[in-house]
């Protein structure tokens, strides 16, 4: 199955004209946006997929690629809340401190988003403007301890894990990745509509099967 399900993620990736990364240990970094568009829920996912140099590894873990109820309503920003648009944000991202608090990865390059600026309690991805630039959309956890339930302050437009031990997980494997190939990662973010547009058989699986689908 991890085979399989690898393999439909560089499909879609590959279709979209997006690199894919197979040096041993080198990794891919992929978030997928749920249908759903919860904006407190951890309804989300950023996999993590790599080469050991046998066989492909793949990770999945509940997260948020939208910031939550309490910066939407209170946009930090005046122009608006910002949600990051899928893309593929080639080295954007680098081990470092999160609001100098503890490791993560954080933001090196310009990314885009859309600024929600209607102060509301929904996910506006139509009505708001682009802007690209530098502004601290970095990928980090909730809780330090246990999973969060609610988003709620914990993303202002981050990708953010719900589950302390799953992102010390990943960030060890961020760790392996910067003493092989240097202090760059890329992200991709994608939404689920992606996969199913691909014509992939178990298009929802990644979302479907994923340890919080059963509506945390």
């Amino acid at each position: 199955m991890t085979e399989e399900m690898v393999e439909h993620l560089k499909q879609v990736l590959l279709a979209k004209g997006y690199r894919v990364f197979s040096r041993p240990f080198e990794l891919n970094i992929i978030g997928i946006r749920a249908d759903s568009n919860l904006p407190n829920a951890f309804d989300d996912l950023i996999c993590l997929f790599y080469s050991d140099g046998t066989r492909w590894q793949l990770f999945q873990y509940p997260a948020t690629t939208d910031p939550g109820m309490y910066y939407l309503t209170r946009p930090v920003n005046g122009s608006g809340t910002a949600i990051l648009k899928p893309g593929q944000y080639a080295n954007a991202y680098g081990i470092g401190l999160h609001r100098g608090l503890y490791t993560a990865l954080v933001q090196i390059s310009p990314v885009t988003v859309i600024r929600d600026f209607n102060k509301n309690d929904k996910l506006d991805f139509a009505g708001g403007k682009e802007q690209t630039g530098l502004f601290g959309i970095n990928i980090h956890r909730a809780e330090q301890n246990g999973t969060a339930k609610y988003v709620a302050a914990y993303s202002a437009g981050c990708q953010v894990f719900a589950n302390g031990t799953d992102f010390n997980a990943f960030m060890n494997q961020c760790r392996r990745h910067q003493q092989l190939y240097g202090n760059k990662f890329t992200y991709t973010l994608l939404q689920q509509t992606d996969l199913s547009d691909a014509g992939l058989a178990r298009a929802g699986g990644f979302i479907a099967s994923s340890p919080f689908s059963s509506g945390q």
